[in-house]
Formats: C-alpha cells, sequence, structure tokens
C-alpha cells in the first residue's frame, strides 16, 4: 500500500542536512482505519559514493582501506574510499575523486577498470540519502592523500583477511559494509 504524503515542512536546514516533519496518511486496510500523522524524515542534497579498490599487491589480491575513528559512535574501523558527489560531478566521477583525495592512489583510466555494483538507501524509512558504490580494479599511488585528517593509517588489507576484518567488527560503516559484503557475495573480489 503506498501511502499518501499531505505535505511536509522544514524544521532545520544546512548544507549537508534538512530534517522535516511529513504529513502522511497510512492507507485504511480492512477493518484498520486510516492513520494520519507527523514522521520525520532527513533529506539530503547529494548522494555519496563509495569505492572498492582492489588490485595485487606483492602478488596478493588485496582491498584499499582507511582506518578512521567516527566521533558520533565514537568507534573505529575499516572504511573504503567514499564521500559525497559535488554538483556537476557524476557519482563514478565523485568515486575517483574521493579515493585520490583519501588514499593518494587514482582508479580508472590508465589505472584499471571502475565498474558499478549497486545504488542503495541505507535508511529508506527516515532518510533519501543515497549511496553509489564502484569496484575499481587496479590503482596507481599518486602521492599522499590530499586530506590526511581522513583516516589514521592507509592499507592494503589482503582479501583472504577481510571476512576476518568484518565478521570481528572492524567494518562498521554501512556504506562499506555493503560494498565490501556485495563483492563478497558475488565473487568479485
Amino acid at each position: 500500500m503506498r501511502w499518501q504524503v499531505h505535505g511536509e515542512r522544514r524544521i532545520y536546514t544546512s548544507e549537508w542536512v534538512t530534517l522535516a516533519l511529513a504529513d502522511v496518511e497510512v492507507p485504511a486496510v480492512g477493518s484498520q482505519p486510516a492513520h494520519r500523522f507527523e514522521h520525520h524524515v532527513v533529506r539530503s542534497d547529494r548522494p555519496a559514493s563509495g569505492t572498492v579498490v582492489l588490485d595485487e599487491v606483492d602478488g596478493t589480491p588485496s582491498v584499499l582501506l582507511l582506518w578512521r575513528h567516527r566521533f558520533i559512535t565514537d568507534t573505529w574501523g575499516w572504511e573504503i574510499p567514499a564521500g559525497g558527489v559535488d554538483e556537476g560531478e557524476s557519482s563514478l566521477e565523485a568515486a575517483g575523486r574521493e579515493v585520490l583525495e583519501e588514499t593518494g592512489w587514482a582508479v580508472g583510466g590508465e589505472a584499471g577498470t571502475v565498474e558499478h555494483l549497486v545504488d542503495y538507501f541505507p535508511a529508506n524509512g527516515m532518510a533519501d540519502k543515497r549511496f553509489d558504490l564502484f569496484l575499481a580494479r587496479g590503482a596507481d599511488h599518486v602521492g599522499d592523500p590530499t586530506d590526511p585528517a581522513e583516516s589514521e593509517r592507509i592499507e592494503w588489507v589482503p582479501v583472504s583477511r577481510l571476512r576476518g576484518e568484518v565478521a570481528a567488527g572492524r567494518v562498521g560503516d554501512g556504506m562499506s559494509l555493503t560494498a565490501l559484503l556485495w563483492c563478497l557475495a558475488f565473487g568479485l573480489l
């Protein structure tokens, strides 16, 4: 059944996010009458792109990951390079830019192929944020990251070790977990 939206009012807006209250109505079903109420909605003006970067390091298939702290959850974990899509930029372009900025490695072009994996809404019951995921096969080291505050360290994690890192809870970021598990589930790593 499709809920009817009667309107929406903004409560808070910033350059990153808008919090709104939507006036929604759940239709009547059987003996249950229609129900109208306000529902919190988090709006985002741009999607985010993330990339699983796969390459051979000393003959071992490895994935380029960032070890970083997230203050909101006060947690440490491995993450794929990722970030917001800038105005006028495609998700694919943003994916490559974020890899380079956060790690100092270039993907695509002469470095290798980049393929689209999936787009998804990580919290579609409350937010319209979209994540676009990619897989890059091959990377060229260009230099140091242009934004060194993104992570404590950057590491090529062997694919043979990746399942253990996931199982140990060291990949807690939803975008990274989805991208890595997608690749593992479909035999891409």
